[in-house]
């Protein structure tokens, strides 16, 4: 590729740093470099035809429309994400597509984003881990995966716009996170820019983002490339590390950067390393395969959709079991027109699509009555009449959606009130992309299946699971609030005057509601099972700064099921406020009524430290730790404490370091108390006489308190610190 790129002209080079048109990237004809193309994708194809409409929302070729990333977060299942990554791999193969954009692995910092359903989870761990799944399923098809939306684009409104305000060890440990996982796990062939700032700086032009974090620091060495239409300073966005503009702004952005180099502004050598990657990208590309299995791929969606869906609650009414002659009532019109995944740019036009009301017919036998109403006096008469009642509920399209977010959490009222007027409590399934609220109806459901927006065979694993024939185990990936004033960054979403302050902080999600001990109606990692699980015999271990655990899961229930392991990690005592607990690891275990399987996890120091703004890294307090394994974030099984012995964490010395500081470091202590003296009898002088004195002004820049008199300080004396320190 260096020989290619020195046969180009400055012209050529800058043509590649551009896309030809809105979904190809340009080639070099007379060196035969081919341009290639990309296609939307999160969770399926969104491959426009030849010709097709510029703007490229509608009118994409049939491909299989996956669960969505609410649905498969809550999968929490790492090996299913990855053949959902292989199968859409597979049909870009056959559709002559060379990179996916995706996944998106945003963090679900409010349920109002209007694109939540593109995202999988409120925790960085979960995103990353099954981020990295999906990364890894695409690329194995020979099929680049594009990471998105890089960084703290957690909002709809104003998104183009909007600066993020964040702090480092908040964007380091919450918002960044995920996206280090993948980029040092998964190594995709392409990240993707945000189009919001990130304080205060364009994310396509910031180069400690695209440049310092994402390359020096994790390594990565494919492309970055532009969200569509990210760009607004073509040479600023190149200097800054981002390779590719998408669309391209053709006869300006490309003159610009000739003109940059001509003039100095921009070296060359900068413009040389863009095209480079741009070259890279277009020699893995691989040629196009034979078309994929149709129905292979929709079982699969199906298998993925029952695996995502959720049982919040169930007053023993699941699985549904109708004796012969009963009635069963499908009440709503989401039972016979699904609404199956979000509108916006990862809309896909699905193969085929299953409604849940025919699936179930098929499924009973016909000694079983089913009968169907959308809603009014109708529904209520028949569920009168019945002896089961499902009620189909959710959001309509037109309340979530790119492009704006939410404005409340509550389901339609004229669904609610249907609801209510049934004479009994029904079973109630669920279609949204992100959390509804379900506080003031709950009480009228016997059931509840949180179903999200679960693909075109969400019909089929909806009849699968309130039948029995799969065993729900699907756990939220997102807390669901009592209310939207609960939630942690209520006060602060979506900002005024083109500025977001993210001020809550790490405190994102069950982060958040922990740390002030707040309701929530269900919790991050819950979800119920048709069967029950024990956890016995937890055993910890330290060596070398890492932490070993083991324990034994068992399926003490009668149905062969799968539990989700949860470990967390608390530290109660530290320099900074920590979360009370956060997740640092799961799995996914299958078992058999009265089967027993070891679990073991390995906690890295990175697992227990956090990001000191002080000391611009990773820092491991030494200390308590507090580990909890169990069924969710508050349904924690078994508790221990480990003592992890780390080198201790000193504070750096300047004379802006508090006199607090200088003493709580040995080397700066004993030089501090070396200058400032003792008295004939041996004892301290100065501010160090004085225990009050100190509680006062103990918290003083050492500078500051060199200007008191009498304290033993002065500047020629802190500059002599300075330098023997």
């Amino acid at each position: 590729m260096d020989d290619v790129v020195g046969q180009l002209t400055v012209e050529e080079k800058a043509a590649l740093c551009l896309g030809a048109d809105i979904w190809h990237t340009a080639g070099i004809e007379r060196l035969g470099v081919p341009g290639v193309m990309l296609a939307d994708g999160p969770h399926g194809l969104r491959r426009q035809p030849d010709g097709g409409d510029h703007v490229g929302i509608g009118g994409s070729l049939p491909a299989t429309c996956f669960p969505t990333a609410s649905a498969l977060g809550s999968s929490w299942d790492v090996d299913l994400v990855r053949r959902v990554g292989a199968a859409i791999g597979a049909e870009a193969r056959a559709q002559g597509v060379a990179v996916v954009l995706g996944p998106g692995i945003n963090i679900k910092r409010s349920p109002l984003c209007g694109r939540n359903f593109e995202y999988l989870s409120e925790d960085p761990l979960v995103s990353g881990v099954l981020g990295a799944a999906l990364v890894d399923g695409l690329q194995s098809q020979g099929v680049g995966a594009s990471l998105k939306h890089f960084a703290a684009n957690n909002q709809e409104t104003d998104r183009l716009r909007v600066s993020a305000e964040v702090d480092e060890r908040t964007l380091r440990e919450i918002y960044l996170a995920g996206f280090e996982y993948v980029v040092r796990n998964a190594q995709p062939w392409t990240v993707m820019c945000s189009y919001n700032r990130l304080n205060g700086v364009h994310a396509s032009e910031n180069h400690w983002l695209l440049t310092e974090v994402l390359r020096d620091e994790w390594g990565f060495d494919g492309l970055v490339m532009s969200d569509w239409g990210a760009v607004h300073d073509r040479v600023a966005s190149l200097a800054a590390g981002l390779d590719l503009e998408m669309p391209p702004k053709l006869g300006i952005s490309d003159a610009a950067i000739v003109a940059a180099v001509a003039s100095g502004e921009l070296d060359e050598a900068v413009l040389d390393q863009a095209a480079q990657r741009v070259l890279k990208l277009a020699a893995q590309a691989q040629p196009t395969s034979a078309d994929f299995d149709v129905k292979a791929h929709h079982s699969l969606a199906r298998e993925a959709a029952a695996s995502s869906v959720v049982l919040l609650k169930n007053d023993n009414v699941l699985p549904l079991a109708p004796a012969d002659g009963e009635l069963v009532a499908v009440i709503g019109e989401f039972a016979r027109t699904a609404r199956y995944q979000g509108a916006g740019s990862s809309q896909v036009n699905p193969t085929r699509v299953e409604n849940a009301f025919d699936e179930l017919r098929a499924a009973l036998p016909s000694s079983v009555q089913l009968e169907y109403a959308a809603g009014g006096d109708e529904a209520v008469a028949l569920a009168a009449r019945a002896d089961h009642v499902i009620v189909f509920l959710g959001l309509p399209a037109a309340e979530e959606s790119e492009g704006f977010d939410r404005t409340h959490l509550d389901l339609p009222a004229e669904q609610l009130d249907l609801l209510a007027a049934l004479d009994d409590p029904a079973i109630v399934v669920l279609s949204n992309g992100s959390a509804v609220r379900l506080a003031p109806w709950e009480q009228n459901a016997s059931a509840i299946l949180e179903c999200w927006l679960a693909g075109q065979a969400s019909g089929g694993a909806v009849a699968d699971v309130l039948l029995g024939k799969i065993n729900p185990s699907g756990r939220l990936a997102e807390t669901l609030p009592l209310r939207l004033e609960d939630t942690p960054a209520y006060l602060n979403f979506p900002g005024e005057h083109g500025r977001v302050r993210y001020g809550e902080g790490v405190f994102v999600g069950y982060r958040g509601y922990d740390a002030v001990g707040r309701e929530v109606s269900y919790p991050f990692g819950h979800g119920l099972s048709y069967t029950t699980f024990s956890y016995d015999d937890l055993t910890a271990t330290v060596a070398d700064l890492s932490v070993n655990l083991s324990f034994t899961v068992t399926n003490t229930g009668d149905r062969a099921g799968q539990e989700v392991v949860q470990l967390y990690v608390g530290d109660p005592v530290a320099r900074v406020r920590r979360p009370v607990r956060e997740l640092k690891g799961f799995r996914k275990v299958a078992l058999e009524p009265g089967e027993s399987v070891d679990v073991d996890f390995t906690l890295t120091p990175r697992d227990l430290s956090y990001w000191s703004t002080e000391h611009g890294r990773w820092v491991l307090e030494g200390g308590e730790f507090e580990l909890a394994v169990g069924a969710s974030s508050r349904d924690l099984r078994l508790t221990t404490t480990v003592d992890v012995d780390a080198p201790p964490l000193l504070p750096r010395l300047d004379e802006m370091a508090t006199l607090e500081e200088w003493l709580d470091h040995p080397a700066g202590a004993a030089a501090l108390r070396e200058l400032i003296g003792v008295d004939a009898e041996g004892n301290p002088q100065g501010i160090l006489a004085s225990p009050d004195l100190l509680k006062l002004i103990g918290n003083f820049p050492l500078t500051s308190i060199a200007a008191f008199p009498g304290l033993g300080l002065t500047p020629e004396g802190v500059k002599q610190l300075l330098t023997r320190i």
